[in-house]
This record gives C-alpha cells, sequence and structure tokens, in this order.
C-alpha cells in the first residue's frame, strides 16, 4: 500500500513539474516575441479584409507563415490560410482557427491610431488581435517542433462576419470534419470562452403588386399594406420553449411617393436560437404564414444568410472539454468568465457534433465601430493562452 501511494504520489509531482515547466516556456517565449507581436498587430491591423474580399490580408498571413518556417500552407478556394502540420502523421486533428474578414467594407487601408497602449482601428479587436495571437503561438509549434499527439490545422479563415455566413469555417468542416475531434475559435475579448451557438437565419422578403395612383386606384393591392400585415403576422408566431429563440425585423423598405399604390417593399427578417431544432421550427412557421398571404400580388423570400445552432453533441463531453479550456484558460488569466452564447465560427463544427469553444484573447472595447480599440499590453496574456490550449496537445515536456 505505501508503496502505491509512493507511486501515486511520484505520478501527481511529475504532472506538476511537467506543467511548471510548459507554463515556463510560454512565458519566456511570449516576453521574448512581445514586441514582434506588436508590430505584427500594426502591420497587419492597416490591411483591408471585408468579407469575401480577404485576399490582401491571407496572402500576407501564408508569406509570414512560409517566412517562419512552415512547410505546407496554401489558400483555399474560399480564401481560407490553412497551415497543415502533421496531418499525414496523424489521422485525428485539432482545429485552431482565427478569422480574417473584418465588418467593414473598406479596401483601402485601414485608418489606425496609437494612443498610449490602445491601438484603435476597424477591426482591430474582432478579429486582428486574437489572429496575431494566433499567429505567434503557431511559430512557436513550427520553429520549436513539439511531439504532437495528433494533427494540427492552424487557419486564418474567411467570411467569419455579417453575410460571409461562416463560409470559411463552412469550407474547413466540409473537407476536414470526419477527422476534426477538437477545434478553437478565437475570436472576442478575454473572458468570453462559449461553447453554445447562436444560430439565424436571415431572409429579404418583397411583396409585389400591379400599384397605381391613391386616387384612381384605390383599393388595389399595396405592397407596404401587404408587407405590413405579414410583419404582424410573423411578430406573432410561436417561440419554442425547447431554447432560448428571437426573431427581428430589422430594415424595411418600399414604395414610391405619398400619392402612389406601393409597387414593391421588402424588409430583411431574421430568427435565432441556440438550438437546431428550433430554427427549423421557426423556419416552418414563416413559410407557413408566407404561403397563407396570397392574392394578386407576388411574395419572394430570398435567403441572405445561415448559421446553425447546436446540433446533436454530447453535452457531458462538451461540458467536459468546455471545462478543460477554462482551466487552461486560468493559468493565466483570473478574471471572471464569460460563456455565454455567441454567434462565432464554432457554430459549425457544434451544428455537427464536433467538439469546439471559441475564445476571447484580447481586451478591447467597441467592437464594428470605427473606434473600436485593443489594449496592447493584453497580448501576452492571450498569446500565452493560445500557446498553453496547443501544447496541450503535445508531448512537450
Amino acid at each position: 500500500t505505501l508503496s502505491c501511494v509512493i507511486m501515486w504520489g511520484t505520478s501527481i509531482y511529475e504532472k506538476r513539474e511537467v506543467k511548471m515547466k510548459k507554463m515556463e516556456k510560454i512565458e519566456a517565449y511570449v516576453s521574448e516575441h512581445q514586441i514582434e507581436a506588436e508590430e505584427l498587430l500594426l502591420e497587419l491591423g492597416k490591411i483591408p479584409a471585408p468579407s469575401h474580399q480577404e485576399e490582401k490580408r491571407a496572402e500576407y498571413v501564408q508569406q509570414w507563415l512560409l517566412s517562419q518556417g512552415a512547410e505546407d500552407v496554401s489558400i483555399d478556394d474560399a480564401k481560407n490560410v490553412i497551415c497543415r502540420i502533421g496531418l499525414e502523421e496523424y489521422r485525428d486533428i485539432v482545429v485552431f482557427m482565427a478569422h480574417t474578414d473584418i465588418v467593414f467594407p473598406d479596401t483601402e487601408p485601414l485608418k489606425m491610431i496609437l494612443e498610449g497602449r490602445k491601438l484603435y482601428a476597424p477591426g482591430i479587436g474582432d478579429d486582428t488581435a486574437n489572429l496575431v495571437n494566433l499567429m505567434m503561438s503557431a511559430k512557436y509549434v513550427i520553429q520549436n517542433k513539439p511531439k504532437l499527439k495528433l494533427g494540427f490545422l492552424i487557419v486564418a479563415n474567411s467570411c467569419e462576419e455579417g453575410l460571409g455566413n461562416l463560409d470559411g469555417c463552412k469550407e474547413i468542416i466540409s473537407t476536414y470534419g470526419n477527422r476534426v475531434k477538437a477545434f478553437y475559435s478565437f475570436d472576442g475579448y478575454l473572458s468570453q470562452c462559449t461553447s453554445i451557438a447562436v444560430g439565424s437565419h436571415r431572409y429579404k422578403i418583397t411583396v409585389k403588386t400591379a400599384g397605381g395612383h391613391s386616387w384612381l386606384n384605390f383599393g388595389a393591392p399595396n405592397a407596404i399594406e401587404i408587407i405590413s400585415r405579414l410583419i404582424q403576422c410573423l411578430y406573432q408566431m410561436r417561440i419554442p420553449k425547447e431554447a432560448k429563440t428571437t426573431y427581428n425585423v430589422g430594415y424595411i423598405e418600399g414604395g414610391t411617393t405619398v400619392n402612389t399604390v406601393a409597387q414593391e417593399a421588402s424588409m430583411l427578417f431574421e430568427f435565432r436560437s441556440t438550438s437546431q431544432k428550433c430554427l427549423e421550427m421557426m423556419e416552418k412557421q414563416m413559410t407557413d404564414i408566407i404561403q397563407s398571404h396570397q392574392g394578386d400580388f407576388t411574395i419572394t423570400t430570398e435567403l441572405l444568410g445561415v448559421r446553425p445552432g447546436n446540433g446533436e453533441i454530447d453535452q457531458k463531453k462538451l461540458e467536459e472539454y468546455t471545462q478543460m479550456s477554462v482551466q487552461l484558460i486560468r493559468e493565466f488569466y483570473d478574471g471572471e468568465l464569460d460563456t455565454d452564447a455567441y454567434s462565432t465560427d464554432s457554430n459549425i463544427p457544434l451544428s455537427q457534433g464536433i467538439l469546439a469553444n471559441t475564445i476571447g484573447t484580447v481586451v478591447g472595447a467597441k467592437a464594428h465601430t470605427r473606434e473600436e480599440w485593443v489594449d496592447l499590453d493584453s497580448l501576452p496574456t492571450g498569446m500565452k493562452i493560445v500557446l498553453r490550449l496547443m501544447l496541450h496537445y503535445t508531448e512537450e515536456k
């Protein structure tokens, strides 16, 4: 019995020693490369990257990774930059991802202002600074070549924002999904660690009529009136109780002037849920409402985007996976953690039963505004978190 206790105690000691050595290596690497990370952010943050137009950033990231010694880096048809490490040796892989696109349509170099340690620029936190932390952590793996436990797929992906519809991540999961055993998206601010996907369906609904003169053709079908009735009915939809679900008309337009019977009117409509099943229930209700409005006019629906919610997934395994992420984050960050639901690239793997977390790695604010900023002093903490997660999947001693 004493022998067993000694062996057990030695095992715990050895595990602690391995953990401390990992943390010492991480601390030393990040300290040595902090200035390099800041310079990379200042350079990368100026490169415009609207969704579907990420070519310039993608090319920059690809060349940077190759210059660090990466041997297998390519840009796929979806404009994802993919760095493959150990994929020939291992069938199972882990994905580490951060998106290149920003929410703004600018195609000229982005304006950047540095005030003290605050760096202001469009998209600088969402998601450029997180991408820098991913790139700098990838550099460690590329150059130090730790023994992997499974293959690494490091991705600077396209089309996360808005009507990019997560197309970049969809392409990755479509190509590698049956091999992916773990997935991490680095997005948002320090404190965020989510495993709950907010899915959404977005539509443009348009009504067209013959129209006419408000006096001479009084009583003729009016597109504005019809779409108003549609909105009223949509706002009476039954909300599923199985998971949080919402709906919204966010934009309407139509008509010509005060004395015309409107020929055309349209609205942008979305519904959201953390459950894929609830999204399907809302889809059916919307379709039924539109089909019930028939007359001497036409109603068309245009699907603008789909983001899936959580699919069939082992909740116990997902909770354990997320708690593991939380524990690793806690090694370097002791603030409050936000584990609420979000709409991120993790929606795609989560919808297909793949364990996934989206984790924020920087301090900042005002995402999706031109006043967005990040605190440069937060980059080291985020880099440590990303690198710690990577080294969890290695035999690094």
